[in-house]
C-alpha cells in the first residue's frame, strides 16, 4: 500500500556524536525555521537522534540535514509502510542506545507538541505519531522491555533502590563529574534524596554539575567530610590509585553504601570488610544489566507484535480517510455535473440529484478500495477519480 510518508535522519547507529551535534535542531531557533522550511513535517531531535518525518518528497528534508554539515552517508531514509515501522519502533524504545528506554516516549511526544505549535502538522502526520505515542505506552504495559537497568549507571540507581526502598532525604555522594556520574544524577533527580554532594579533583567541574541538580560541590581534599555526611557514595571518577580507603570512614552507627562504577576502581575492595560498609563493584552491576537485558531481548517478539498491530490500524485507518476522500470528490464532481445540466433547478433538486448520480460510484468505490489504493493521497490525481462506472 502506498503510503506517502517519509523519514530522513540519523542516530547514533549511523552518526558519531559530533556529527549528532551539528543535526541537533534546538526548539528555539533551529527548529522553528526548520519547520517554516519543511512545510509538513515533525521533527525529533535528541542527543542519540534527528529525524525528520513529513509527506510527500523527502528532499528538501534531506538538503536541510546536509546543510548543517552532515555527510550523506550518515543518513538513512524510509518511505511508506518503513517510515511507519521506523517511528513504531523509535516510540517502543527498540531502536534506542539503551533498548527499551523510556526517555524517548516524552521525547516523541514532544516532537509532536512542538509541530502542532507551529502549525507544521497534518492529518497523517497527527494520526502517526499519536499512534507512535499510544503503541510505547502500551509496548511498557504489556511488556517487559521496560523492566530492569540496562546501563551501569541506571543499574547503579536501581541497586540504591533494592536496598534502600526508597532514597527520600538521604544524603548521596557522587565522587567524580564526568559522563557517568552525570547520567547517574539524571537517573536519580526524581527520587527525592535529601543532598547531593558532588566530589571532583576540579572543584569547578563538581560546582557545574552540582548547580544542575541542586547539589553541593566539593573538592576532592574534602571527601573525608563528605563521608562523615552521605548515606550512599558512587564513585566514577578518574584516578589511577584508590581515593577511599578503610582509614577514610568514620566509624558509623548506620549502614553506608557504596557503589563503586570506576575502572580504575576508586574504591580499596577492603572497605566492603568494615561493619556497616556495604561495598559493589562494577562487575556486580555488570551483571544485573546482562541480566536485565536478556530479559528485555525476550520481550522484543512481544513488542514486535505489538507494532504489527498497530501498523495494521494505522492502516485501516488510512484507507478509509482515503475512500472518505474520495467519496467526498466524487460527490463534488456529482454535483457540478448536476448545476451544468440543470442550471434552472433549485439547490434541492441538485443535491438530490447528484446524490442519485453518485450513488453507484460510491459503491463502486468502497467495493474496489484496495485495488485503487496506490498512489498519492486523495482528492489529487486521485486512481479513484479515474474510475467512472457506467451511469444508471
Amino acid at each position: 500500500m502506498a503510503l506517502p510518508l517519509y523519514l530522513v535522519g540519523l542516530s547514533h547507529k549511523t552518526a558519531p556524536v559530533e556529527v549528532r551535534e551539528r543535526a541537533a535542531l534546538d526548539p528555539v531557533v533551529a527548529l522553528p525555521a526548520a519547520l517554516s522550511t519543511l512545510g509538513r513535517a515533525v521533527v525529533l531531535s535528541t542527543c542519540n537522534r534527528t529525524e525528520i518525518y513529513g509527506v510527500g518528497c523527502p528532499k528538501e528534508a534531506k538538503a536541510l540535514l546536509l546543510a548543517r554539515g552532515v555527510e550523506a552517508h550518515h543518513l538513512y531514509q524510509k518511505e511508506g509502510i518503513e517510515a511507519l515501522r521506523h517511528l513504531f519502533r523509535v516510540a517502543a524504545g527498540l531502536d534506542s542506545l539503551v533498548m527499551g528506554e523510556a526517555q524517548i516516549l516524552g521525547q516523541v511526544r514532544e516532537a509532536l507538541f512542538l509541530a502542532r505549535k507551529y502549525g507544521a502538522t497534518e492529518s497523517l502526520l497527527e494520526k502517526a505519531f499519536q499512534s507512535a505515542i499510544a503503541l510505547g505506552k502500551r509496548a511498557r504495559s504489556e511488556t517487559g522491555i521496560g523492566v530492569g537497568a540496562v546501563s551501569v549507571a541506571y543499574a547503579a540507581l536501581d541497586l540504591a533502590l533494592a536496598v534502600y526502598g526508597d532514597l527520600t532525604g538521604l544524603a548521596v555522594a557522587v565522587l567524580g563529574a564526568g559522563e557517568m556520574a552525570e547520567l547517574f544524577l539524571t537517573h536519580l533527580k526524581s527520587q527525592g534524596v535529601g543532598r547531593v554532594l558532588v566530589v571532583n579533583r576540579t572543584v569547578e567541574r563538581a560546582r557545574a554539575l552540582a548547580e544542575r541538580f541542586g547539589g553541593e560541590a566539593y573538592a576532592l581534599e574534602a571527601l573525608p567530610q563528605v563521608l562523615r555526611q552521605a548515606d550512599l557514595v558512587v564513585a566514577s571518577a578518574a584516578s589511577p590509585h584508590y581515593l577511599v580507603r578503610p582509614q577514610d570512614l568514620p566509624r558509623r552507627s548506620k549502614p553506608l553504601f557504596l557503589i563503586d562504577i570506576a575502572l580504575p576502581r576508586n574504591i580499596d575492595p577492603r572497605v566492603g570488610r568494615l561493619p556497616q560498609a556495604y561495598l559493589y563493584n562494577l562487575d556486580d552491576l555488570k551483571r544485573v544489566v546482562e541480566k536485565n537485558l536478556r530479559a528485555r531481548l525476550g520481550e522484543v517478539p512481544k513488542v514486535e507484535a505489538l507494532i504489527e498491530g498497530a501498523m495494521g490500524d494505522y492502516l485501516e485507518w488510512y484507507a478509509g480517510h482515503r475512500v472518505r476522500e474520495a467519496i467526498r470528490a466524487l460527490r463534488g464532481l456529482a454535483y457540478r455535473e448536476v448545476v451544468r445540466e440543470y442550471p434552472e433547478a433549485d439547490p434541492l433538486t441538485w443535491h438530490k440529484e447528484a446524490g442519485r448520480r453518485a450513488h453507484p460510484w460510491i459503491l463502486a468505490v468502497k467495493a474496489r478500495t484496495q485495488e485503487f489504493l496506490q498512489g498519492p493521497p486523495c482528492p489529487g490525481e486521485c486512481p479513484l477519480l479515474a474510475f467512472r462506472p457506467p451511469q444508471l
